[in-house]
């Protein structure tokens, strides 16, 4: 038997602020501010305009700010609030020593300086970390898709540190994301990548699909069984997102049909970031995963699978918090023996212990929590 798995570990190391707050709506303007000021750094000339935005959203970003005087001013500090402000080459501001004078954005464009806004990190909660291993080990699966990776040394590192290096190989491919996030896998003894794909560079008419990547891990078990498991992370719902989710599972669904006209076994999982009705019915998003004469079937859907008495993975656990998923090709449903979600990680934005499912008794508050996020799995006879 086969234990596949998806699990959204929120970083292991390291977040950025701005997603560390209990009130995301307060956060929300930063990361705003964050995504329009370097579509604005990027243009090849800044306008009079151009640099006053810049100015406005660096302050929103507490990166400059403005003083007593009146007088925007750049704040230097080596533990920045929401961002930093990297500057590789060139010339961007020059800031006058009389502090009643403004800051000056002296750069005319893009091709004057070379730097960016990054995102500022913090260190994660050291018990929310041990929670997140811990749900890992407790859930023991052979293949383990992970969502929200730093990057491939954290994963090796927190394998080593924390798990006792209980898996032996694990890849993890960088994609889309600016602030870092990432997609991976984990798998155990006796499971083989026979080959990687990444779709960091898919595009559609309207631009590049993915937000992180959509890898491919074409994927042989001890028994010999291929599969090809394909590991995602939906646009996030800041802003909506809804139209890039839906390009999204377009592209998924073209891949996934391809696949299976070559008589391939398919899964994908991860965070898709949109919930369902409480009828039951999926996203218009969705649409191309699910209808149509779709190859996929919804492990949540089926008999052997238990929710836990609740239909979400995220937060609450409600039907609108169903945020994770795991998909299989219709050729493995026979093959699927079991399954469920494992919230023992799960706290969610609430002051108190959930009353709704058990968890860790070393969790005693959100901020220690495992993630968010339920972990997701199913058996395969496989």
């Amino acid at each position: 038997m086969v234990k596949v798995a998806s699990f959204n570990v929120e970083n292991l190391f390291a977040r950025p602020k701005v997603f560390n707050t209990d009130d995301w709506d307060s956060s929300k303007p930063y990361l705003d501010a964050y995504y329009k000021v370097n579509n604005v750094l990027s243009k090849a000339k800044y306008t009079d305009a151009d640099k006053q935005k810049i100015s406005d959203l660096l302050v929103e970003l507490d990166i400059f700010y403005v003083n007593s005087h009146g007088a925007t001013r750049r704040r230097y500090t080596q533990a920045p609030k929401w961002a930093w402000l990297r500057k590789n080459r060139g010339k961007f501001h020059r800031q006058p020593r009389d502090t009643t004078q403004n800051i000056e954005i002296v750069a005319s464009g893009r091709d004057e300086w070379i730097g960016r806004v990054e995102l500022a990190k913090g260190t994660t909660n050291e018990v929310g970390t041990r929670m997140t291993a811990k749900v890992i080990q407790d859930v023991d699966a052979d293949i383990l898709g992970i969502v929200e990776a730093d990057d491939r040394p954290s994963l090796m590192r927190f394998n080593k540190d924390l798990l006792q290096k209980q898996y032996s190989h694990i890849m993890l491919i960088d994609g889309n994301d600016e602030r870092g996030s990432d997609v991976g896998i984990m798998m155990g003894d006796n499971f083989e990548i026979q080959s990687m794909r990444s779709n960091v560079d898919t595009e559609d008419a309207v631009g590049t699909v993915f937000s992180r990547d959509c890898p491919q891990y074409e994927v042989r078990t001890p028994n010999g069984t291929v599969v090809h498991v394909l590991v995602n992370h939906f646009k996030s719902q800041s802003g909506g997102g809804g139209k890039r989710r839906k390009r999204q599972a377009v592209e998924v669904r073209r891949i996934v049909d391809d696949l299976v006209a070559q008589n391939q076994h398919v899964i994908v999982l991860g965070d898709f970031n949109e919930g369902i009705s409480s009828d039951g019915s999926y996203s218009e998003n969705f649409k191309a995963l699910f209808k149509n004469n779709s190859p996929l079937v919804d492990c949540f859907n089926h008999q052997l699978f238990d929710d836990g008495g609740r239909p979400g993975t995220y937060d609450s656990c409600g039907w609108s918090n169903r945020l994770d998923y795991i998909l299989i090709s219709k050729g493995l449903e026979d093959k699927l023996k079991g399954g469920g979600v494992f919230r023992n990680g799960l706290w969610g934005t609430r002051k108190t212990r959930p009353t709704k499912w058990t968890t860790y008794p070393e969790i005693t508050e959100s901020s220690e929590q495992a993630s968010d996020h339920a972990a997701v799995f199913v058996e395969l006879d496989i």
